[in-house]
C-alpha cells in the first residue's frame, strides 16, 4: 500500500491561484466520492485551508492515482498551476511537518492542527478512512502534539499583535476586564484588535479622524466608535491604548498625559504606538504606571521568538523523522498480512 499526498500551498502558488482550488464543506462528499473512484483507490482525505489544497489517499497504483488526483484539481480550478506530490515516505513526512506547524507560513502556528484534524474527521464521518489513513492520520496527532510539548516550536510571540497580547498579559494578567481604546482604523490596528479580542477583550472603543471608517472598525470587532474630538473624553477608564493613525505630529504627549494620569488613581496604562511617524512622545514613559511600546520594540520581542522557534526547528524534525520510520514500519508489515477483514477496520478521529 502506498500513501500518496498531492496539492498546492502558499509555497508554490500565490492567494488568487489557491483561492480557485479551495474546497467548501459543502463539497467534501462529493469531491471525496470522486477521489475515491480512481482505480485502486479506497481511501481519501481532502484538506483545505487558506495556505493549503492537498489529497491523502491510500492507494496500491500510485502513479495512476497522482495523475488522476492532479486532473481533478486542476479541473476543479479551471487553471493549470505548479502541483506538488509525495510518495512514502515523504508524504508521511510531509503530513508529520503540516500537522506540527513546520510546513505553515508562520513556523510553529497552531491552527492548522485543528484544520487537519476536521479534514480528518469529515472524511472519517463520510467512510472515506480505513485501516491506512486512519493509522496515518492518529499518528499525526500524536506527532503534534510531541513536537508542542517537548520543544519550543510554538512558544514565544512571532507578530505584532500577539506581542502586544503577551506583552499586555504581564502588566494586567487576564484580560478580559481591560478597556481598550483604538486611535486609527487600519489594517494594523484591526490585526492587533483581533489579538486582543482572541484573549478575552470584548470592550474596544475606536476613534478615527473620518467617523464613518471608526464604525465600520468597531462593528467588525464588536466594539464602540467615538468621535476623533471626543477620544480624551473617554481616555480615564482605558486600561489599554493602540495608537496607529498616521497624523503627523504626536497626538499624545508627557504634558496632556500628566493630568489624564492624575484621574486614573494609580491605575497603570498600556500604551501601544503602532504609527510611523509615532503617535506618542516617548517621554511618556517616564510617568509612574505608564508602559509604552512602540512598533520596534514590538517587532524586536516578535523577532526573537521567531529565532528562538527556527532553533528548535533541527529538534522537530528529529522527532519527525523518528515516528516517519514507525510509520512506514508499520505499513510494509500491515502489507504483508493485508486480508479483506483488515480493510474495513475503523479509528476514531482525535
Amino acid at each position: 500500500m502506498n500513501i500518496l499526498c498531492t496539492g498546492i500551498n502558499y509555497k508554490t502558488a500565490p492567494v488568487h491561484v489557491r483561492e480557485r482550488f479551495a474546497v467548501s464543506s459543502e463539497e467534501i462528499e462529493t469531491l471525496l466520492s470522486r477521489i475515491r473512484q480512481i482505480e485502486g483507490l479506497n481511501e481519501a482525505v481532502v484538506l483545505s485551508t487558506c495556505n493549503r489544497v492537498e489529497f491523502y489517499v491510500a492507494t496500491i497504483c500510485p502513479q495512476l492515482s497522482v495523475e488522476e488526483m492532479q486532473d481533478i484539481l486542476r479541473h476543479r480550478a479551471g487553471c493549470s498551476a505548479p502541483l506538488y506530490h509525495h510518495t512514502t515516505p515523504n508524504s508521511v513526512r510531509h503530513l508529520f511537518r503540516v500537522a506540527s506547524g513546520l510546513d505553515s507560513m508562520l513556523l510553529g502556528e497552531t491552527e492548522v492542527l485543528r484544520q487537519v484534524k476536521q479534514a480528518y474527521a469529515e472524511a472519517f464521518g463520510l467512510g472515506s478512512t480505513s485501516r491506512h489513513l486512519n493509522k496515518l492520520f492518529q499518528n499525526a496527532f500524536r506527532v503534534a502534539k510531541t513536537v508542542r510539548s517537548e520543544t519550543l516550536i510554538t512558544r514565544g510571540p512571532t507578530s505584532i499583535g500577539a506581542a502586544t497580547v503577551g506583552l499586555a498579559e504581564k502588566i494586567f494578567g487576564n484580560l478580559s476586564s481591560c478597556k481598550v481604546m483604538i486611535l486609527g482604523a487600519g489594517e494594523t490596528s484591526e490585526r492587533t484588535a483581533r489579538s486582543l479580542l482572541s484573549r478575552g477583550v470584548s470592550n474596544i472603543i475606536v476613534s478615527n479622524r473620518t467617523y464613518e471608517r471608526a464604525a465600520g472598525l468597531a462593528e467588525k470587532i464588536g466594539g464602540i466608535a467615538l468621535r476623533f474630538d471626543h477620544w480624551q473624553d473617554a481616555f480615564s477608564d482605558v486600561d489599554i491604548l493602540i495608537s496607529s493613525t498616521g497624523a503627523p505630529h504626536t497626538l499624545l504627549t508627557k504634558e496632556k498625559l500628566t493630568p489624564l494620569m492624575k484621574k486614573r488613581r494609580q491605575r497603570p496604562l498600556f500604551l501601544i504606538d503602532l504609527a510611523v511617524p509615532r503617535d506618542i512622545e516617548s517621554s511618556v514613559n517616564e510617568l509612574e504606571g505608564v508602559f509604552l511600546y512602540d512598533i520596534d520594540s514590538l517587532q524586536d520581542i516578535a523577532q526573537q521568538s521567531l529565532e528562538i522557534r527556527h532553533r528548535e526547528l533541527k529538534y522537530c524534525e528529529v522527532l519527525i523523522e523518528q515516528h516517519v520510520r514507525d510509520f512506514v514500519g508499520w505499513l510494509r508489515r500491515a502489507g504483508v498480512t493485508d486480508h479483506p477483514s483488515h480493510s474495513v477496520s475503523r479509528g476514531l478521529p482525535v
